[in-house]
């Protein structure tokens, strides 16, 4: 019996796309899971994008919300604007509406992991916010609590993320994901694919 994880994000500059892809081989490291990655579909035309300079969109599906039921497990990613998630990503959510109606979410795990700009900017109250989407769907929120250890008492170097799940600095653009933040990435995928796979298996 294989457990379905669906990492589903949006991604202007490529640091949440960078997360989802650590998440997935999280995931992928436990046995008896498959792991997915979709973006959802972005609303700003080409146009402002260039004039925001941001880069070609990478080849990862489309997911469209009925998607969303073939899924064990869901992990939501997306930057924060203004300590909340994004439109792009809102709108998506908003459009899963029929799901609502019928609770056809209701029951399955759900995730979130996200990019800021700077320390203090919304790195928790991005998925606070967000958690909201879930509560309406009937959902499961699965922290990551302080399962990453010691790695979440980092105090030595600039890291995103919390206990609601990996998260990354993004600075003015030209800052990476750190090996520490990929790592907590790596670490939310197996931790959350491990949690899917047990709820699966108890079904």
């Amino acid at each position: 019996m294989v457990a379905k994880v669906y990492i589903v994000y949006y991604s202007m500059y490529g640091h949440v796309e960078k997360l989802a892809q650590e998440i997935k081989k999280g995931a992928e490291s436990v046995e008896g899971v498959e792991a997915k990655v979709f973006q959802v579909a972005e609303t700003l035309p080409e146009e402002v994008l260039g004039k925001m300079h941001a880069p070609p969109k990478t080849d990862a599906p489309i997911i469209t919300p009925n998607e969303l039921t073939e899924a064990d497990g869901l992990l939501f990613g997306f930057p924060t604007r203004f300590g909340m998630m994004p439109a792009q990503f809102k709108a998506f959510l908003d459009s899963t509406g029929g799901l609502w109606r019928t609770q056809a979410l209701a029951g399955k795990p759900a995730g979130f992991f996200y990019s800021t700009s700077a320390q203090g900017s919304g790195q928790e109250t991005t998925a606070l916010t967000a958690i909201t989407q879930l509560v309406h769907h009937g959902m499961l929120f699965v922290p990551i609590g302080y399962s990453f250890g010691a790695g979440m008492f980092e105090m030595d170097q600039v890291k995103g993320g919390s206990p609601y799940g990996a998260g990354t600095f993004a600075g003015d653009g030209s800052r990476q994901p750190s090996e520490l933040e990929l790592a907590q990435a790596f670490h939310q995928g197996k931790y959350f694919a491990g949690f899917a796979k047990k709820l699966k298996g108890s079904a």
